[in-house]
């Protein structure tokens, strides 16, 4: 006799994973916690398939802490959905603790309250997430050594301001790594090396970008020719809308999909006889940034979108709500062509 199926829902940690299996009726068959390595993932499985067949997972945080069980699983052919926390009335009801969150995740799936497809990490997307996390660290570190040096120059003895305080940055680094010595009293002593360590920072980091730009800058030119064709889009805004796609963007069944992910689907603020649309607030905030950035070098360069956001606000459209339109639009306009770009880079993989 053929048994039934049984689903397997995990809740993921750093060093462990807790996992839940339930009937297809819903009852639970029992929980197990595993270590985070191979032989756990594999134990796990081997756990949950005695239970019966099984072919579907629910597993939390598929990006983070989940992301190797989840490729074990798809190596073993199961089919891995995305789940979400459950929500804070289910938490305060239910309570919390591992083993329940494993539970939930596996009664998402069966629900069919869970239906993300996680992204597979495994090939030009991933990478371009990669270089994306590097250079934004980078970019924040090199703004704040900056903002650090610029403050100390601001309190330093007046002297020593007028000297080395400059309105580029690049101007008042190249003084204050030449520095020798502003003085022979432990405050003038201590001020030189920090300065000087504080423009190599800057220096340091600033190479650091010019590498990571050209990693990038090769990457978007080989497995996204076709976004980086279009008007505006830049190869840190093409890398960012890439990625979020992910390597298998069949996970993204249309042009809805990409926008709710950027935070770009308007959301009806309708209320009385006013009909009209808000900005969403959700989604990937970096992707949903790399979208505004394409809009403001349209919106000063391109004739069409300057002809669009003249009619618009004669009809009496804000700036924001413009603005949402065009990254809706950019959204449709882009869609077909990151599918198209990382169908050929999982071709020629």
């Amino acid at each position: 006799m053929e048994q039934n199926e049984v689903i397997l829902g995990v809740d993921t940690h750093l060093d462990t994973h807790v996992g839940a299996v339930i009937s297809d009726t819903g009852r639970l068959l029992g929980t197990l916690s595993v270590s985070t390595d191979m032989a756990g993932y594999l134990d796990l499985l081997t756990w949950a398939n005695s239970f019966g067949p099984l072919r579907r997972a629910g597993v939390e945080g598929t990006g983070t802490y989940g992301a190797g069980l989840a490729r074990v699983l798809r190596d073993h052919e199961i089919d891995v959905l995305e789940v979400n926390r459950p929500d804070r009335a289910m938490r305060r009801s239910r309570g919390k603790s591992d083993p329940t969150d494993a539970e939930n995740a596996a009664r998402a799936v069966l629900s069919g309250r869970a239906t993300a497809i996680p992204k597979e990490q495994s090939g030009a997307a991933e990478a371009m997430r990669a270089v994306s996390v590097a250079r934004r660290s980078a970019v924040k570190a090199k703004t704040q050594a900056i903002n650090q040096l610029r403050a100390l120059l601001v309190s330093a003895p007046q002297e020593i301001r007028d000297r080395l305080l400059k309105v580029k940055a690049a101007e008042c680094v190249e003084g204050c790594i030449r520095l020798r010595s502003l003085g022979k009293t432990p405050m003038l002593q201590t001020l030189t090396t920090t300065l000087r360590l504080l423009a190599k920072r800057w220096l340091t980091l600033a190479e650091e970008l010019k590498a990571l730009d050209t990693m990038l800058d090769s990457l978007t030119s080989q497995h996204a020719k076709r976004v980086r064709e279009r008007f505006g889009v830049g190869p840190q805004t093409a890398a960012v809308l890439v990625a979020l796609a992910g390597d298998n963007p069949e996970r993204l069944k249309s042009e809805a999909a990409l926008a709710a992910l950027c935070g770009t689907s308007p959301l009806q603020a309708s209320s009385g006889k006013t009909v009209r649309h808000r900005l969403n607030r959700g989604g990937d905030r970096s992707a949903n940034n790399a979208l505004w950035t394409i809009a403001m070098v349209r919106m000063r360069s391109d004739p069409r979108t300057r002809a669009y956001v003249e009619r618009r606000t004669k009809e009496g459209m804000s700036n924001k709500e413009i603005h949402r339109c065009l990254k809706r639009y950019i959204v449709r306009e882009l869609y077909p062509l990151i599918l198209a770009d990382l169908a050929d880079s999982t071709a020629s993989a």
